[in-house]
């Protein structure tokens, strides 16, 4: 038999309230939970307040009841993440990582830090990449563990020590490996034979800076082809800009090997290497110490042409033709039409974008390298030039052509050349090579007081 209560608790479950206490009940009976239950037992207003008012009672339990039947009971997930494992089990995986994804795993937070610099996984790593001469690891059961040797070379180490010792003996690795490749020295440029190999694997570090603001009139004007107009800046960049927008086509690079490995590594992205200077030998002997047996290695190139290389020795200047704070070397004379040189092939500076490539005509690069009388390099560079047509009347009487001109100068000296267009042959021809070098340059590598 039901109470009141258990009746008006039935037509509540149902959404209907009766008019009366005898009233029938409308529709199949429903599941009730606790929750409903809860809610609707108490006083017996409560009863009376649900039959006072039926209709806002019925819509609201009725969605109350849809989102119990209706909506799943979601549970919380443990949070799970690499992170949350146990520091032993951590040291697990990583002793499973090469030494370059080890240094990357301590990038992520502290925590990897410290246990990516473990002593253990780090001797591992160290002992089969140098093959030390003691044994301190052995295979067991397809798994590599550690041998104890005494505990000194895991637990009387600060942590982090084995990762040190690897990283230290890789860069002293790597430097002897540099050295082997620069060791042998070309008998004509003074310079490894190797630099290229050299430089391949190794980190790069800034050799110069730029400004391109205003680069049309901060720098020399080259030559120009149908598309584009070339500008010189110092030392060895050579700009192309589009002559229609004055905007910037390519950028093309001109670097002279001298102590170029040195200086594309040991400095850094933001600091420039600083060459060590050089530490003067005075010879009290030789009265023309500093004046004598220089030797010049001389390339013209337009980037995939040679046009000329050369190499010329036993270059001197006397005391008397030192002037304006240079010493006058004579690579080729007027005079001496022997020692004429050809250019071979048309000169021509060549250039190539994704979409278009071109030739400016009468431009090319020079490197110069000018070595001492002890076969060490005195004054190296590379840089684009152009040739111009004279303005002087020529005193050539052997040869019957334009005269044209190229110069080069920086701090340390000039170089000047003059040539001769032959029509007939379509040739150049050098018939006048000087090298101009500053005294102040001499008195500083020499010692002396020119």
């Amino acid at each position: 038999m039901a109470t009141g209560r258990g009746r008006a608790l039935r037509q509540y479950g149902r959404g209907a309230a009766p008019a009366s206490p005898g009233a029938a009940e409308v529709g199949p009976p429903r599941r009730f939970t606790p929750a409903v239950a809860a809610a609707s037992a108490g006083p017996r207003n409560r009863s009376r307040s649900f039959a006072a008012r039926p209709g806002a009672c019925s819509e609201t339990v009725n969605a109350g009841i849809k989102s119990l039947y209706l909506t799943p009971s979601i549970k919380p997930k443990p949070n799970l993440c690499i992170e949350s494992l146990p520091s032993e089990m951590l040291i697990k995986i990583f002793s499973y990582l090469d030494a370059v994804s080890l240094l990357s795993v301590g990038c992520v937070n502290k925590h990897f830090y410290h246990l990516a610099n473990d002593n253990g996984i780090w001797l591992k790593i160290y002992s089969i990449c140098f093959q030390p001469k003691r044994t301190i690891w052995k295979m067991k059961s397809e798994e590599t563990e550690t041998v104890s040797l005494g505990c000194a070379a895991l637990h009387d180490r600060k942590p982090g020590y084995w990762k040190k010792e690897y990283i230290f003996k890789q860069i002293a690795a790597v430097k002897m490996r540099v050295m082997r490749l620069v060791k042998p020295v070309d008998p004509y440029t003074g310079l490894p034979c190797k630099n290229k190999e050299a430089m391949k694997p190794r980190r790069r570090s800034l050799i110069a800076e730029y400004h391109l603001a205003n680069v049309t009139e901060s720098s020399v004007a080259l030559g120009a082809d149908k598309l584009v107009q070339l500008f010189s800046l110092k030392p060895g960049l050579l700009v192309g800009l589009w002559k229609e927008k004055n905007e910037i086509a390519f950028v093309m690079a001109s670097l002279h090997y001298h102590q170029l490995l040195e200086r594309s590594t040991l400095g850094s992205a933001t600091v420039q290497y600083a060459l060590p200077p050089n530490k003067p030998v005075l010879d009290d002997v030789d009265p023309e110490y500093g004046l004598h047996d220089y030797s010049l290695h001389l390339d013209m190139h337009g980037g995939s042409c040679t046009y000329l290389c050369g190499t010329f020795k036993s270059l001197f200047c006397r005391k008397g033709d030192i002037a304006n704070g240079y010493l006058r070397l004579t690579v080729v004379s007027l005079k001496d039409n022997k020692k004429h040189l050809p250019l071979t092939g048309t000169l021509g500076l060549s250039w190539e974008t994704d979409v278009f490539k071109g030739n400016v005509k009468d431009c090319y690069v020079m490197d110069v390298t000018l070595l001492d009388e002890n076969g060490k390099p005195f004054w190296c560079f590379s840089a684009p030039v152009y040739i111009e047509l004279s303005s002087e009347a020529s005193s050539l009487y052997d040869y019957l052509g334009r005269t044209y001109t190229t110069d080069y100068a920086d701090s340390e000296g000039k170089v000047c050349v003059e040539l001769v267009w032959l029509e007939e042959t379509k040739e150049y021809f050098i018939v006048n090579l000087v090298l101009y070098i500053s005294t102040k340059k001499v008195n500083n590598w020499y010692g002396t007081n020119y």
